[in-house]
């Protein structure tokens, strides 16, 4: 096959894994917390929806997150996707400013929904969630979010991360 890299012992590097993945275009998300262990949020791209019955959607966070506790004892989450025009909040989300966590939450306007959990005012869809299970797998929690709400934006166009670095996307008009 040509392109094709096989790891030795049919074992794919970090390196040759990462590098395939730039080539999988994903939405860009902030997703947040609240509750006892405070507000909290971090800049995903891996979320994908798992199942409509229960509507389910499975968060992938790094186990090493300061944050990642936190959303384990609040037990809740919102998954906000962000509009094009919401680039900027990526890399405060994802640590790569000097703004601590109460900062991060100060760049943008928040709502609530069902569980408390801070809704992106802007966002293209929010998916208010309670979670339901965590399975550690690797350097990763995954979890598994049932939606108790959804709000969805005006906005029609996306944001996508592709071959390291943003795109923004338009949805079809309807009609």
């Amino acid at each position: 096959m040509f392109g094709a890299r096989i790891g030795e012992q049919g074992v794919v590097s970090r390196d040759i894994y990462r590098e395939a993945m730039a080539r999988v275009g994903s939405a860009v998300h902030v997703v947040t917390t609240a509750g006892p262990a405070g507000r909290h949020g971090f800049t995903a791209s891996a979320v994908v929806g798992a199942t409509d019955d229960p509507p389910t959607l499975l968060v992938c966070q790094n186990r090493s997150s300061d944050a990642n506790p936190a959303f384990k004892t609040n037990g809740v989450l919102c998954v906000n996707t962000l509009a094009a025009a919401q680039e900027d909040l990526s890399p405060v989300f994802a640590g790569m400013t000097m703004c601590d966590m109460a900062g991060r939450f100060a760049a943008a306007a928040w709502d609530t929904l069902a569980t408390g959990a801070p809704v992106l005012r802007g966002a293209l869809v929010s998916f208010d969630c309670r979670i339901v299970q965590v399975v550690e797998t690797g350097s990763h929690s995954v979890l598994f979010c049932e939606v108790a709400a959804i709000a969805t934006g005006e906005g029609h166009e996306g944001l996508i991360y592709f071959g390291r670095g943003y795109h923004p996307v338009r949805l079809k008009d309807p009609g």
